[in-house]
């Protein structure tokens, strides 16, 4: 293991038991088996160090994602089933990265506060893939998304309702009736993707409208 990945490790193990405000880097260094002069060669600040074990757990939460998504794909679930395995292991890996401590509300509300643009920059990386996963899933089992939406309008409104849970579980605790109730709300949304019909269903009916709406010689002055 290197020095970072040791002082991550500390560092998350130090906020999780003191929160964001009363933790120091004396702290970090101490759990890290470090002096504080060795911290400072690589972090320069607390604040340094928060940021670094937000984007580790974005990082851990996007491949967690990303693999839950190919083992729904893989095998053949709908698009309800690959979304919500997908979300539910984003946000469980999230909820793991703190689980157990007293402080969670204000680890996320700190969070926004010194580390905003990161939180910015993950939720696109989130929604860029979960676009991808719909219009795949889309094009493979040819669906067509409710209210006509694109891939893109239905991602968002997947998200929202991940917000929306989000609301009715302060710091997403407890964490298996936040997650349950993610998931259904996911797979609600998706209910009302459904398979397009095919060309091929079409024709023959169109075939028989046309004959029955063939007009007789005798309606139009021929010989019967």
């Amino acid at each position: 293991m290197g020095p970072k990945t040791r002082i991550l490790d500390a560092t998350m193990l130090v906020f999780r038991r003191h929160g964001f405000r009363r933790s120091s880097i004396e702290q970090v260094a101490e759990a890290a088996g470090l002096t504080r002069q060795a911290l400072y060669h690589h972090f320069e600040s607390k604040e340094a160090l928060f940021r670094a074990v937000i984007e580790r757990v974005h990082e851990s939460a996007i491949a967690a994602e990303e693999t839950a998504v190919a083992e729904a794909e893989t095998a053949g679930g709908n698009l309800g089933d690959i979304l919500a395995a997908g979300m539910t292991a984003r946000m469980s890996t999230m909820i793991a990265s703190l689980d157990g401590s007293p402080h969670l509300e204000e680890l996320y509300s700190e969070h926004l506060v010194h580390a905003r643009d990161l939180y910015q920059t993950y939720a696109a990386r989130y929604a860029e893939r979960m676009v991808a996963t719909i219009s795949r899933t889309v094009r493979k089992h040819q669906l067509a998304l409710p209210q006509e939406l694109s891939p893109a309008e239905f991602a968002r409104l997947v998200e929202m309702s991940v917000y929306a849970s989000k609301s009715q579980y302060p710091a997403m605790q407890p964490a298996d009736a936040f997650l349950k109730d993610m998931a259904i709300m996911v797979r609600t949304l998706c209910a009302g993707a459904l398979q397009k019909s095919s060309p091929k269903s079409q024709k023959p009916l169109i075939k028989k409208a046309a004959i029955r709406a063939k007009p007789t010689r005798s309606k139009i002055g021929g010989r019967p």
